[in-house]
């Protein structure tokens, strides 16, 4: 009987053993990935905050406020930006963007654009209404990609297609901590502060303004995006970290009851040696 619990038991060891090296390597990849991320999205991070203070300069003229894309339309939908990742293994990080996307939307009246296999997945597997039909690769999204997304939105929006546009990522704080947020990119909105300014157009306001749009959205897409891939990176890695742990202290807990199971064993053969000797 105890032959057959060690026997068990050291199966179950080799096994978590087995994951064990996966989830190593898969932390020592991610580690790897973080850095070239971290790195990417401090560099983008200053280029998304000027294009931010730029568009709400420029959008403080009187002349602007005119813009199509200032007005909310009755009827047309919401398009919500949920951007994720492209694998599991990363704690809560998938489920976290959807949390939030799911308190800032209606499904009756929203359609979706996620960027990212796992958003991709969440939304079609939901049944929501999706504006791509096969998924997009965080991983594999480029600065022209970017561009490309952001045409593709304001001709929607300019079309009365989107009556909003809200994009939900998450944000890369620190190597233990992720926060996800979310931005309105359309209609505009202006502090009380940013209507203040003395803005001097050289030209006319509609078509300076459809100039600026779309780098200003492909530059916060390419921004949200960086910023994602450094969270999705740091949130796996601490993911694996964890399981680490966990795996190495079943190994000890497993090791403890192999060796209980082993001393039981070699106690019932001195019994029964000693027995047969009294016999004897």
């Amino acid at each position: 009987m105890a032959g057959a619990a060690m026997t068990d038991i050291k199966s179950r060891i080799k096994s978590v053993n087995g994951t064990m090296q996966i989830t190593k390597a898969m932390e020592l990849v991610a580690t790897s990935k973080l850095r070239r991320a971290k790195e990417s999205a401090e560099r983008t991070r200053p280029f998304g905050d000027m294009l931010r203070e730029a568009i709400s300069t420029v959008l403080a003229s009187p002349e602007v406020s005119l813009h199509s894309l200032f007005k909310a339309r009755d009827g047309a939908k919401e398009l919500l930006v949920v951007i994720a990742g492209d694998r599991g293994l990363a704690g809560g990080y998938n489920a976290g963007v959807f949390r939030l996307a799911a308190t800032l939307s209606d499904p009756k009246s929203t359609v979706y654009l996620p960027l990212g296999k796992k958003a991709f997945e969440h939304y079609t597997h939901k049944g929501a209404e999706v504006i791509i039909s096969e998924p997009t690769y965080v991983s594999d999204l480029s600065v022209s990609d970017s561009f490309d997304l952001a045409e593709s939105i304001i001709s929607g929006c300019k079309s009365g297609e989107y009556s909003s546009v809200k994009i939900v990522y998450t944000k890369f704080v620190s190597m233990l901590t992720q926060t996800p947020v979310e931005e309105q990119i359309f209609p505009f909105k202006l502090s009380a502060g940013d209507t203040d300014c003395d803005v001097m157009l050289g030209g006319e306001a509609e078509e300076i303004i459809d100039g600026i749009l779309p780098f200003y959205l492909g530059g916060i897409i390419y921004s949200a995006i960086t910023e994602a891939s450094a969270a999705e990176s740091a949130a796996r890695r601490t993911a694996m970290n964890a399981a680490n742990k966990n795996a190495s202290e079943m190994i000890d807990s497993l090791m403890l009851k192999y060796n209980r199971a082993r001393q039981a064993i070699i106690t019932q053969e001195i019994t029964e040696i000693v027995s047969g000797a009294e016999a004897l």
